[in-house]
C-alpha cells in the first residue's frame, strides 16, 4: 500500500474518530499521529515535530494574552459597560452584545469572549426581560465571525497565514483577515437581528449561570454588616497587657469580641493578653476611640460595614462565604469576627441561619463564615479542603472588577503583541511569547493562572495534527483528493473551485473542531489551487472563512457549546438560524474573495 493510500486510510480513521466523539480530540490527535509512525509514512521526528512547530508556541502565548485580559477586568468592564448604555430594547442589546462578542474574540479567540460575556449576556436578558435564548446563540455566531477580524483571532487564522508564508514567502497580514471579517460580522448581525425571533427556539433553561454583579450588596444584607469591628493591637507597657479579657473595663456601648495572640491563635478563655496581642472590639466609634487612648492601644484595622463596602470589594481584596463542611479540621475551633485566619479576616459567623454577632464561636458543620482578605488568598479557599467555597471567588471578581492599573497594564502588553505582529519585526511565535510573557512578568496573570489559561487539548490537538497534514501533503494524498476536485469542477472557473472546497470545509467542520478541519482541508485545497491554476492566498482565505463558519451544530465549536446550556437549546436547535447565517458568509465569500485577493 503506498504512502498516500495509508496517509488518506489514516485520515479517514481520524475523522471517523472525531465523529464518534467516545475519544478526546486529543487523544486522536495523537493517535493519528502515531499511526502514521508506524505505518512507516513519517519518521519519528517528523510524528513529534508538531508540538514544537511555531503555530504551536503562538496559540499557547494567544491563551495567556487572553487570560490576561480577562485577568485585568476588561471584558467584564465592557460587558457592564454595554448593559448599562444598551438599555433594554432588544435590537439595540442584540447588536451591542454582538459587536462587543466580536471585538473581544477578535484578541482572546471566540471561545474566551462567549466564556467571558455570557454572564454579562444573561444578566442583560433578565434586564430587558428576555429569554437569554434570544442572545446567546447570536452572541456565539458573532463570536465566530470576530475571530476573522484579525491575525490573532484564531488558530484557524495562524494556520492558513503560516501555510501561505510556506508556500509564497509571506503570510496574510496581521489586519488582513478584517477585509473579509467585517463584511462578515455585519450579515451576521443583520442576519440575527432580523431572523433571530423566528428562527431562534423560545426555551428557558435547566441551569443558570450565576449573576454575581451585585454580591457584595447580598452579603451586606445577609450578614447585617452594621458595626463591624475594630482590631486594637497591645503593645508592650499597655495597662492590658497581663490582664484577664474578662476583666477588662469596656466603656458602655462597646463589645469586647475576643482576643488573638501574635501567631494566629485565638485566646483561650481566661487566658491574659500577652504583648502584641490584637483586641478585637465592636460599637461605638467615640467610645472605643476612648478605649484605646486609656489603655495605649493601637489601631491595626478599622471596621468594614455596609458604609464601607467599596473596601469589601476592591482591585486588592474581596470576599468570599464558605461553609464548614462534614470532617473539617475547623469543627470545634474558636472564632470570633475580627479575628484573622491565614490572611483572611472574618467578618460574620452564621449559624442556622442566623448570625452570630459580636461573640466567639466554636465552629460546627454548617456554619457559614464571612471572609476577607487579599484576592490571592481570597481565591486560595477554592482549594482548601476544610471549606466549601458558596461562590467561585474568580468569578466574583472578575464580574465585579474595576478598571485600575492591571487594567491598563494588560493593555499596554497587547498594545506591545499586537504591534509585533502588525508590523512583521518577528515572527508570530515570537510576538505570543513577548505577550504571554509580559502578562506574567507585570503580574496581570501569575504563573499558576498562565498554564491553567491555556487550552492543552487545543496544543495537543493541533501539534498532534501536523504531522497528519504534513503526510497528506508529502506523501501525493493531497494531490489525489485535489485532482478528483478539479476534474469535479473542471472548465467550470474559480469561483466554483472555491465553492465546492467551501462545501468540503463547512462539512467536516460540523463534526470535527474546525483546527482539525483547516488542518486536513489546507494542504488539499494548496493542491487543488495549483493544479487549477489558482493562486493559494484566495483559496487559503476561503478555508479559513469555511472553518470558521461553525454555525450548524452546538459541537462544532466550544463557543457554541459554552452558551448550550445557558440558553437552554438543544442540539436541533443550532441549524435553523445557522443555516441562515451560513448562506450569508457563502455569498459574501464566493462574491469577494476572488476580488479582493484575485485567483
Amino acid at each position: 500500500m503506498s504512502d498516500a493510500t495509508l496517509s488518506l486510510v489514516v485520515l479517514a480513521g481520524t475523522v471517523a474518530l472525531f465523529v464518534w466523539n467516545r475519544l478526546s480530540v486529543g487523544l486522536v490527535a495523537v493517535c493519528s499521529a502515531l499511526a502514521l509512525y508506524a505505518t512507516g509514512v513519517v519518521d519519528a521526528t517528523t510524528a513529534v515535530s508538531g508540538f514544537g512547530d511555531p503555530v504551536v508556541v503562538f496559540i499557547a502565548g494567544l491563551f495567556v494574552i487572553a487570560e490576561g485580559l480577562d485577568a485585568g477586568g476588561l471584558t467584564a468592564w465592557a460587558g457592564q459597560a454595554l448593559v448599562r448604555r444598551a438599555g433594554t430594547a432588544r435590537v439595540t442589546l442584540l447588536v451591542g452584545l454582538m459587536l462587543l462578542a466580536a471585538v473581544t474574540a477578535a484578541f482572546v479567540t471566540p471561545n474566551g469572549a462567549a466564556a467571558a460575556l455570557l454572564p454579562v449576556a444573561v444578566v442583560a436578558a433578565r434586564r430587558a426581560r428576555l429569554l437569554p435564548s434570544a442572545l446567546l446563540m447570536p452572541l456565539a455566531f458573532a463570536a465566530s465571525a470576530g475571530a476573522l477580524l484579525v491575525l490573532s483571532g484564531s488558530t484557524v487564522n495562524v494556520i492558513v497565514s503560516e501555510s501561505l508564508a510556506g508556500v509564497t514567502g509571506r503570510g496574510f497580514g496581521f489586519f488582513e483577515f478584517g477585509l473579509m471579517g467585517l463584511p462578515l460580522l455585519a450579515v451576521t448581525v443583520a442576519v440575527c437581528a432580523l431572523l433571530g425571533p423566528r428562527l431562534l427556539p423560545r426555551r428557558s433553561p435547566d441551569e443558570q449561570t450565576t449573576d454575581v454583579t451585585g454580591h457584595v450588596a447580598t452579603l451586606v444584607e445577609h450578614y447585617r454588616l452594621e458595626h463591624g469591628f475594630y482590631r486594637l493591637a497591645a503593645p508592650q507597657g499597655s495597662p492590658l497587657v497581663g490582664a484577664d479579657p474578662r476583666q477588662v473595663a469596656v466603656p458602655e456601648g462597646v463589645s469586647l469580641v475576643g482576643v488573638q495572640h501574635a501567631g494566629g491563635d485565638p485566646g483561650l478563655v481566661g487566658e491574659s493578653v500577652a504583648v502584641d496581642d490584637v483586641l478585637v472590639v465592636s460599637g461605638d466609634t467615640e467610645r472605643i476611640a476612648e478605649f484605646v487612648a486609656r489603655n495605649d492601644l493601637r489601631i491595626v484595622a478599622t471596621p468594614l460595614t455596609r458604609r464601607t463596602r467599596e473596601a469589601l470589594l476592591s482591585r486588592e481584596a474581596g470576599v468570599a462565604e464558605v461553609v464548614v463542611p462534614p470532617r473539617s479540621t475547623l469543627i470545634g475551633q474558636r472564632t470570633f469576627p475580627g479575628q484573622v485566619r491565614s490572611g483572611l479576616t472574618v467578618l460574620a459567623v452564621r449559624r442556622f441561619g442566623r448570625s452570630r454577632g459580636a461573640r466567639a464561636s466554636n465552629l460546627v458543620e454548617g456554619d457559614l463564615l464571612l471572609l476577607h482578605g487579599p484576592w490571592d488568598a481570597v481565591a486560595g479557599l477554592a482549594r482548601d479542603a476544610d471549606v466549601l467555597v458558596v461562590d467561585d471567588p474568580e468569578l466574583v471578581r472578575r464580574q465585579n472588577a474595576r478598571l485600575g492599573p492591571r487594567s491598563w497594564t494588560a493593555v499596554g502588553v497587547l498594545v506591545v503583541a499586537v504591534g509585533l505582529l502588525a508590523s512583521g519585526v518577528t515572527s508570530p511565535a515570537i510576538a505570543g511569547l513577548v505577550g504571554a510573557g509580559g502578562m506574567v512578568a507585570t503580574r496581570v496573570v501569575t504563573p499558576y493562572q498562565a498554564y491553567r489559561a491555556v487550552s492543552w487539548q487545543t496544543v495537543v490537538l493541533v501539534g498532534g495534527l501536523f504531522p497528519l497534514s504534513t503526510a497528506i501533503r508529502t506523501s501525493g494524498a493531497a494531490d489525489q483528493l485535489a485532482g478528483y476536485i478539479v476534474r469535479l469542477v473542471q472548465g467550470a472557473g474559480p469561483r466554483v473551485l472555491l465553492a465546492v472546497l467551501f462545501a468540503v470545509t463547512l462539512v467536516l467542520g460540523q463534526v470535527v473542531s474546525n483546527t482539525a478541519t483547516v488542518l486536513i482541508v489546507t494542504p488539499i485545497a494548496l493542491a487543488a489551487a495549483h493544479s487549477a491554476g489558482v493562486a493559494p492566498a484566495p483559496v487559503l482565505m476561503l478555508v479559513a472563512v469555511a472553518g470558521a463558519s461553525s454555525f450548524l451544530t452546538p459541537i462544532a465549536t466550544p463557543a457554541n457549546m459554552i452558551v448550550m446550556g445557558a440558553a437552554g437549546y438543544r442540539f436541533g436547535d443550532y441549524w435553523k438560524l445557522g443555516l441562515a447565517v451560513t448562506a450569508a458568509w457563502f455569498v459574501v465569500a464566493i462574491g469577494l474573495i476572488p476580488v479582493i485577493w484575485g485567483t
